[in-house]
């Protein structure tokens, strides 16, 4: 049997190539247009009760369940991970729908004890309004699912925007988001690739819409924060991070090769929270090393949709480009390349693939100390002291997520509590679920994406002053 294509997909309706703007596929539309429509089904759809809300994320949440097999292919032949890990992200990306089906019904307000007995505060949560969802490359399911699941539990509407590279995914969503029975208008997906800047910059600057979410680099989120603040949106930023994986001496090596695989190779190494300073104790620095060696020597590099390939090809060019600058950079700082190091064709294959790699002796110095690779290179650093690896590991202006690999638990809350980021995972290579509230500190950017607090940032707070007195 050869490799599947888009001819094969069950259900050929999930491939969409045109804008969707109040439930119409449409080959070119703008912002104000999407906005428009955004804020009038925001009218109504304000006022429609939780339940309903959380009958229709369930719906879509089943739907995509059912469709998982069509929505992982398109996801592969569009952004190239495995179809393996793309089935996962599916998967993944539908629990946000299942859990903000039930966050929806608990944006409880309070009753307020007053000074004065005459008196009494309540308060209530009500949705924002319209929200702009800007996602990235890399999760094309999942980020629109986790952004769009929480804005629609809470009464928003939303005007979407994919990545240029990664538009198809989020189409599909917005086909099966529809036949949830989501309210025409309810979401409407704007494409881009070449002119990205100017229709974020619309997006900063409408009026009509009062909410933004955006998931990607600092540097751009600093940007749309500036651009944002004419108008006083609330934001949500999940930027850049440059993840350390820390590696004890007391540490399990088989746990820690395990977790750094998965913490390292999800997705070719291209997440926002893939370990970037693989940080490992002296005393059993060269056996992970050997051992990590060895265990990425068995991953199989390939096209995303055969059997037992493991890591896929990079996203785009530009990928490739920057991580074996990384590379030949470590070099210059007297790295020592013990596996890999080039981009290459595995059995002849055409894209942007790139070796996995291990570097040795890796400098202080080194760019992938201040900036990620972003690709299937594992960064080795010796350490020899808990306060010198805690003092090396924050000394970033990012903070997203890390890992810590020990089996001595107060080191584990030692080491959790004192580092400056936003998510420690502990003997694990993963640190998403959806009920995980994932976000960063820092220049990792603010806001809360998963968990009870996703749907917060998509509610405003509004309370009612009384006087009770006869």
């Amino acid at each position: 049997m050869g490799l599947r294509t888009l001819s094969d997909l069950h259900r050929k309706d999930l491939f969409q190539s045109k804008g969707f703007i109040n439930d119409e596929w449409m080959g070119a539309a703008d912002v104000d247009h999407a906005a428009e429509a955004a804020h009038t089904a925001f009218k109504s759809f304000k006022k429609t009760s939780a339940r309903q809300r959380a009958k229709w994320l369930r719906k879509w949440y089943d739907l995509c369940i059912e469709n998982a097999d069509d929505l992982a292919l398109i996801l592969t032949l569009e952004n190239g991970k495995t179809l393996a890990e793309a089935k996962g992200e599916v998967l993944y990306g539908a629990s946000f729908l299942d859990w903000f089906a039930g966050e929806a019904e608990r944006t409880h307000g309070e009753l307020i004890p007053t000074a004065n007995l005459n008196q009494r505060i309540i308060t209530m949560k009500q949705p924002i309004g319209v929200a702009a969802l800007l996602a990235p490359w890399n999760f094309p399911i999942a980020m629109i699912t986790r952004k769009a699941g929480a804005a629609f539990a809470a009464g928003c509407t939303a005007v979407v925007k994919p990545a240029g590279e990664t538009p198809l995914s989020c189409l599909a969503q917005a086909v099966l988001a529809k036949e949830a029975g989501f309210p025409k208008g309810c979401m409407n997906v704007v494409l881009t690739l070449n002119n990205v800047s100017e229709v974020g910059e619309a997006l900063c600057k409408s009026k009509l819409i009062k909410k933004l979410s955006f998931t990607g680099s600092t540097r751009v989120g600093k940007l749309l924060a500036s651009q944002c603040a004419g108008s006083l949106k609330k934001l949500s930023l999940e930027l850049g991070g440059n993840s350390p994986f820390i590696v004890f001496d007391d540490a399990k090596i088989e746990t820690a090769v395990e977790a750094c695989i998965m913490a390292k190779f999800r997705n070719s190494g291209q997440t926002c929270v893939t370990a970037n300073r693989i940080f490992v104790q002296d005393k059993i620095y060269d056996a992970f090393a050997e051992a990590l060696t060895e265990k990425i020597k068995t991953l199989k590099v390939g096209d995303g949709r055969e059997d037992g390939v493991f890591v896929g090809p990079m996203t785009h060019e530009r990928a490739v480009e920057k991580a074996i600058g990384h590379i030949n950079d470590a070099k210059s700082h007297g790295a020592s390349v013990i596996l890999g190091g080039e981009a290459f064709q595995p059995n002849n294959l055409k894209g942007y693939f790139l070796q996995p790699t291990v570097l040795t002796n890796m400098s202080e110095k080194a760019l992938t100390t201040r900036e990620e690779v972003f690709a299937p290179v594992v960064a080795l650093y010796r350490f020899k002291t808990e306060e010198e690896v805690l003092e090396k590991t924050n000394a970033v202006d990012v903070g997203l997520g890390s890992f810590i690999i020990t089996e001595n638990m107060p080191r584990m809350w030692r080491v959790a509590e004192a580092l400056e980021v936003g998510m420690v995972g502990v003997n694990i290579g993963l640190l998403s679920a959806s009920e995980n509230p994932f976000g960063g500190v820092k220049e990792s950017g603010y806001g809360r994406e998963g968990g009870r607090q996703g749907i917060d940032e998509y509610l405003q707070i509004k309370s009612i002053f009384m006087n009770v007195a006869s």
